[in-house]
């Protein structure tokens, strides 16, 4: 299982475990010293922001992201089905437009940032009335250390009326999804100029509103490569701060769904939710409560409101598409969403206008969403990735029918800077990690706490004090 050597750890005293017999917890380090019956342990360590990431968050531009957007308005409509060869108006001008900022910004990463189109024929389906061209627009900026782990973020290119199959009507999009595409062309502005230990993969796709076609092919595409998505954001919506209906804006406050019984889950794997429970520990759920500590108010002027849904009700986005491959992924949104000014024609009806029109986007509001998704990437490329095969393991010893101990296990992170593990905690009734346990450099640990009572998770920390997202472990005999 790796090193195992004993966790040293202050107040803690150390003995060996269990009799000869009971293999599975003698091959673990005991930590005593900790028994409680609830957990409360040490609280945990807040991640202080590095310095260059606030020199970063500096230098987002509302009024770039602007330029944006009326750009993108400036095609009139770019419903999938839209013209692909129209050099002015449709999908076609819009995703040439999108791909000339993005190379214009990977220019300046001395060949560190590529920039491609992902094409593909997507077939005839009920919202696709003839076989068409997807392009989906990828800007990658190749890791240095852990190359092989990817963090993706994604705004969705295709805008629509009320007619889903109507492509030839103004179809401005501006909040959706111009927001949305201009979070993505912000960032890639800002780090095409930087380098992390992991790789970062910033994308507009197309056919979300057809289907999430375009992200739903990228997905596949990177789980054919084997590529180890360890954390996705879809960015939709994320332009309007006032609700238009009678409500008080909050232009400070950003949505946050996750999703808690996996969309790749099998016929087991619920079964085993339904049996220890660990439903409101997914890896996305885990990907959320990263981001909520990596990205708090102090540094970015934005709150989140985490919900603890896959999306809105009954709808979707483009993070299913990862989910659907066991990736984690998230969506994040705007606080209130206006129905007048989504997948509406624009007119005026009794007074009122409707239409996804720029007139309704806040850009202060979108740089402070491009900042949480820049805190949050440059904290999950820069920290070590996520703890890889972490278990609980459930045989009892001897004879007996149980234990009060918790032994768990996870694989030796590769990254060669690690400084060692915490075990992390929180009573069931808590929706966030409270509290820690340094368990040193080990794969290894068994607890002097019953898991009947609480949660545990396993993050990975680095010599700088950088913290992973953390790991839920799977139940094992």
């Amino acid at each position: 299982m790796g090193n195992n050597q004993s966790a040293g750890r202050i107040g803690a005293t150390r003995r060996a475990f269990l009799s000869a017999s009971a293999v599975t917890a003698a091959a673990f380090p005991f930590l005593t010293g900790t028994a409680r019956a609830a957990a409360t342990g040490p609280a945990l360590v807040s991640q202080d922001p590095d310095n260059e990431l606030r020199h970063l968050l500096n230098q987002i531009d509302p009024s770039r992201i602007q330029a944006t957007i009326e750009a993108l308005v400036s095609f009139g409509t770019r419903h999938t089905a839209s013209s692909q060869t129209d050099p002015v108006r449709g999908i076609g001008a819009a995703t040439n437009w999108v791909f000339a900022q993005m190379q214009g910004f990977a220019a300046a990463s001395n060949g560190n940032m590529t920039v491609q189109k992902q094409t593909f024929v997507q077939p005839v389906s009920n919202r696709i009335l003839v076989p068409t061209t997807i392009t989906n627009v990828i800007a990658t900026l190749q890791g240095t250390a852990s190359p092989a782990r990817y963090y993706v973020v994604t705004g969705h290119l295709d805008s629509r009326v009320t007619d889903v199959l109507d492509f030839t009507s103004d179809a401005p999009g501006a909040d959706d999804d111009g927001s949305g595409v201009a979070v993505v062309l912000e960032l890639v502005r800002l780090f095409a100029t930087q380098q992390f230990p992991g790789t970062l993969v910033l994308a507009t796709v197309a056919g979300e509103e057809q289907g999430l076609y375009g992200s739903a092919f990228m997905a596949a595409q990177m789980a054919a490569a084997g590529n180890d998505v360890q954390g996705m954001f879809s960015n939709d919506i994320v332009g309007a701060s006032h609700s238009f209906d009678g409500h008080p804006p909050n232009p400070h406050l950003l949505r946050m769904f996750v999703e808690g019984v996996p969309t790749n889950a099998t016929t087991s794997s619920v079964a085993l939710l339904q049996a220890v429970g660990g439903e409101n520990d997914s890896q996305s759920r885990q990907l959320g409560r990263f981001l909520t500590d990596v990205a708090p108010f102090n540094l970015t002027n934005m709150n989140i409101r985490t919900i603890w849904r896959r999306d809105r009700y009954l709808r979707g986005s483009d993070h299913l598409s990862f989910q659907a491959h066991g990736f984690p992924a998230a969506r994040l949104t705007e606080p209130r969403e206006n129905f007048d000014h989504e997948h509406q024609n624009t007119q005026v009806t009794d007074g009122v206008q409707f239409g996804d029109l720029i007139d309704f986007v806040d850009f202060d509001f979108i740089g402070r969403v491009a900042g949480v998704n820049a805190a949050t990437l440059w904290a999950l490329a820069t920290n070590p990735g996520t703890p890889k095969n972490a278990q609980i393991h459930t045989t009892p010893p001897g004879t007996l029918s149980g234990t009060n101990f918790t032994t768990l296990s996870w694989n030796a992170n590769p990254e060669a800077d690690i400084a060692g593990y915490e075990v992390v905690m929180r009573e069931t009734t808590e929706d966030d990690w409270t509290s820690a346990i340094d368990v040193g450099n080990v794969t290894g640990i068994t607890l002097d706490i019953s898991k009947d009572n609480v949660q545990f998770g396993i993050r990975a920390v680095d010599q700088a004090g950088h913290r992973s997202p953390v790991a839920f472990p799977q139940a094992v005999a």
